[in-house]
């Protein structure tokens, strides 16, 4: 196919996927089941058919995949051990023919070991209509405007930048919002000071960064110019920080929960309620630790199912993100299922030697009433040593904010707890621009 044909076939399949588009979000329930039901029962006989790991397990278990009828049924199915994807990935691989031109993506590997998820062409194009979905609560905020002026605070990442490449050579629709990239490694007066040249609509960044942002703009008295809205992507928002950013500057924090192994799982609208689920595209379940599903309203771990992808089929895939999702209905009208913000992964859960767990959330209880603390990283080694680093207003205030800490610290985490304090200027962020306030390496 030439580079035209290529474009104008990307074009016509992104203009069959848009029609209605944003009225999907306000469908009747019992719509919005059959069309997520419909997509399960196609995407369960496929994986059935064409992908390794399915057609074994359903030989093994004895499952009919005509016997799936949605998502009741999907949820009976086992969940896919997260190892075995990471370790076996070619497993999870169509041998269809949309599998054999798929565009292959690596996770940002936030437990050391990156995963490998292919994606389809079609699905790809068609996740730029499904993307109307969640533009549309961030133009009304703006005042309407098709294409916002954002400033994106980040990394241009191998997957952002194949993903431009494929649509840049795949479409003809000018994909590009009017968008300035700032490098993360770069100091925050200079951001401040780019924000206030640019005059941006939308800020986005990582939620760590985020975080930071606003608060050293408040700690440092920075003039910097407000925009209309706030938008962090890539990981959550610590605790507080949404509160902080828009009781404050009287912004409003919207999010986007999208992950390489599926584009698309949920968005912010201008309610500011939690995450709009894509049902349709990306059913999500919450469970407990022992694998059933939790009751709406109490937290657990996040297992996904991607019913668009036909390369890297994911079926009960446990993310690692631990949410609640709740019935209780938004006043923005749409009927997608909320789900909470983040509360982090489940890798940031300490388990202590006397087996007791702790939350991220009771770390940041520690520091939350201390003014001079701009960020901190809590990091659990073996034989129960912690490294606890600081970044306060100046190195003065590390002292104090060290002293304040430590007995809460001590407590939460025991007195036989060895717990080194260090302070740091500004806490570096990983390869990839995301950061773990509280990570286990034990």
């Amino acid at each position: 196919m030439s580079s035209l044909a290529a474009r104008l076939h990307g074009s016509a399949v992104i203009a069959a996927y848009m029609r209605g588009q944003r009225r999907v979000p306000f469908m009747p329930r019992e719509k919005l089941h059959a069309l997520r039901d419909a997509r399960i029962r196609r995407i369960v006989a496929y994986a059935a058919r064409t992908v390794p790991y399915y057609r074994d397990l359903f030989a093994r278990e004895r499952v009919d995949a005509r016997d799936v009828r949605g998502a009741a049924d999907l949820d009976r199915l086992p969940t896919i051990e997260r190892e075995v994807v990471r370790q076996n990935p070619h497993l999870f691989i169509s041998e269809a023919r949309p599998s054999r031109t798929a565009l292959s993506f690596l996770t940002s590997g936030s437990t050391g070991i990156p995963l490998e998820v292919h994606h389809d062409r079609r699905s790809m194009l068609a996740n730029i209509a499904f993307g109307e979905r969640e533009r549309a609560p961030v133009n009304r905020i703006c005042g309407g405007s098709f294409r916002p002026k954002e400033l994106y605070v980040g990394y241009e990442t191998s997957t952002f930048k194949k993903v431009i490449a494929f649509y840049e050579q795949s479409t003809l629709q000018p994909m590009r919002p009017r968008r300035r990239f700032v490098p993360l490694h770069e100091p925050i007066d200079k951001i401040a000071e780019i924000a206030n040249a640019e005059k941006p609509d939308v800020l986005v960044g990582y939620g760590g960064w985020i975080d930071l942002f606003f608060k050293t703009v408040v700690a440092r008295d920075i003039e910097i110019h407000v925009p209309k809205a706030v938008m962090y992507m890539g990981e959550a928002l610590p605790p507080g920080a949404r509160s902080h950013i828009e009781e404050h500057f009287g912004i409003p924090v919207l999010s986007r929960y999208n992950a390489v192994e599926s584009f698309k799982i949920g968005y912010f609208c201008d309610a500011l309620t939690g995450f709009h689920v894509h049902e349709d595209i990306c059913h999500v379940r919450v469970v407990g630790p022992d694998g059933t599903a939790v009751a709406g309203g109490e937290h657990g771990e996040l297992v996904i199912s991607n019913l668009i992808n036909r390369a890297s089929v994911l079926l009960n895939y446990p993310i690692g993100d631990v949410a609640s999702l709740s019935d209780r209905p938004c006043p923005c009208g749409r009927t997608f299922r909320l789900m909470s913000e983040l509360e982090g992964r489940v890798e940031d859960i300490l388990l202590l030697p006397d087996g007791r767990f702790v939350h991220p959330r009771e770390i940041w209880q520690v520091f939350k009433p201390d003014r001079e603390v701009l960020q901190y990283q809590v990091i659990q080694h073996p034989a129960d040593r912690y490294e606890i680093f600081l970044a306060t207003v100046d190195e003065p205030a590390f002292a104090r904010a060290r002293d304040r800490a430590l007995p809460g610290l001590s407590a939460l985490l025991g007195e036989r707890a060895r717990i080194d304090v260090s302070w740091r200027p500004e806490l570096d962020f990983r390869s990839g621009g995301k950061f773990r306030a509280v990570a286990s390496r034990a």
